[in-house]
């Protein structure tokens, strides 16, 4: 068994995440996401799908990134009525 290296938790179903010359080892998702996913520079979340990188830095979406000032970001969010 293995130690996840978030959490501590001794379990048999880890598994490990190869980042560059790294490697990581989890017991869950969450633990994973906790130590590998980056934290948008906006609302401080953590960027789980695609994000978006503007001037070097990283946001979980366009919105986020034109708030901070980057420039050449394009918000594709349509807005549909049902009326």
């Amino acid at each position: 068994m293995a130690r996840c290296e978030v959490c501590g938790n001794d379990y048999y179903a880890t598994f490990e995440v190869h980042a560059g010359d790294a490697v990581h080892v989890f017991d869950s998702f969450e633990c994973a996401i906790t130590r590998m996913a980056p934290i948008c520079e906006h609302c401080r979340c953590r960027i789980i799908g695609h994000g978006v990188e503007a001037d070097g830095r990283y946001f979980c979406c366009a919105h986020c990134a034109l708030a901070e000032g980057a420039v050449g970001v394009k918000d594709n969010v349509s807005v549909t009525s049902s009326m």
